[in-house]
């Protein structure tokens, strides 16, 4: 049950739909929210390489990190501020809280204490990015020790949830996730396997879902697996999708599974990965 509700917040285009999502699920789930904003320490390397060269006659830069580091906090300070308020006006209870370092760890860190972690696809600091995937949000994926839901910019109340099965232990995992808050949400289910041997992993899937008493149906496809979910998707309008992050748990923690990361890519949904 999702009762504890972090959304990262950078004040990007993208706010606005971890707003959307996080206030909803908060009243839909009657949940607690928390805002968390970070202070990317990788913001201030730049001005340590400024105030480097003044120190070597280049040119004065005293002081400079430092006021790059007050001007970055008064801008988080802002951010959560206008979230709260946003929050209060929808008459949703929001805590707030800043902190420093790098965004993803930070973020994995507070999300022990929580049960989902909702941010948006790209963030105001997608030019320092780095790494295997390249992407603040796909490292909180891999990082995160709870689910992660990754918005698009605006918000639209789900109608029609997507669960992709494919009978890996991850993708077990978040169907039993998937099903107890799309009960909870009171919205049916599509169920899609991309596999061979889908006829059987559907059977799996039916008898998990049918005590549940909710709207559900399985459908079977042969193909590329990421492609032709993409394809699925868009044809039947499917507005959040459900994956897990990964095929290979020991993995995880270096790569996601090319599936969960070509979606989280391509797909102009919010997608709900659990590792």
């Amino acid at each position: 049950m999702i009762k504890h509700i972090l959304a990262a917040v950078d004040g990007s285009p993208y706010t606005r739909g971890v707003g959307g999502w996080s206030r909803w699920l908060a009243r839909k789930l009657g949940g607690e929210l928390t805002a968390l904003h970070v202070v990317d320490i990788v913001s201030l390397e730049g001005p340590f390489l400024h105030d480097l060269s003044g120190s070597l006659g280049f040119e004065p830069f005293l002081n400079f990190s430092a006021k790059m580091k007050e001007a970055l906090t008064s801008n988080g300070e802002a951010i959560l501020s206008s979230f709260k308020e946003e929050c209060e006006q929808a008459g949703i209870a929001c805590e707030t809280s800043l902190s420093f370092g790098i965004v993803a760890n930070e973020i994995a860190e507070k999300a022990k204490l929580g049960d989902l972690v909702v941010l948006g696809r790209r963030g105001v600091n997608a030019r320092f990015d780095y790494g295997t995937l390249g992407s603040v949000a796909e490292r909180v994926i891999r990082k995160s020790p709870v689910p992660v839901l990754v918005v698009e910019e605006e918000f639209r109340e789900p109608e029609r949830p997507l669960l992709c099965y494919d009978g890996s232990p991850n993708s077990a995992k978040v169907m039993h996730s998937a099903v107890e808050l799309v009960k909870e949400l009171a919205l049916p289910i599509t169920v899609l396997t991309v596999a061979e041997e889908g006829e059987e992993l559907v059977k799996e899937a039916e008898e998990y879902i049918k005590p549940y008493d909710i709207e559900f149906e399985c459908v079977v496809l042969e193909g590329d697996p990421p492609t032709t979910i993409e394809k699925f998707c868009r044809e039947k309008g499917n507005d959040l999708v459900f994956m897990g992050a990964s095929h290979h748990s020991r993995l995880v923690e270096m790569v996601l599974g090319s599936t969960a990361e070509y979606l989280v890519r391509n797909l102009s949904v919010a997608v709900f990965l659990e590792h």
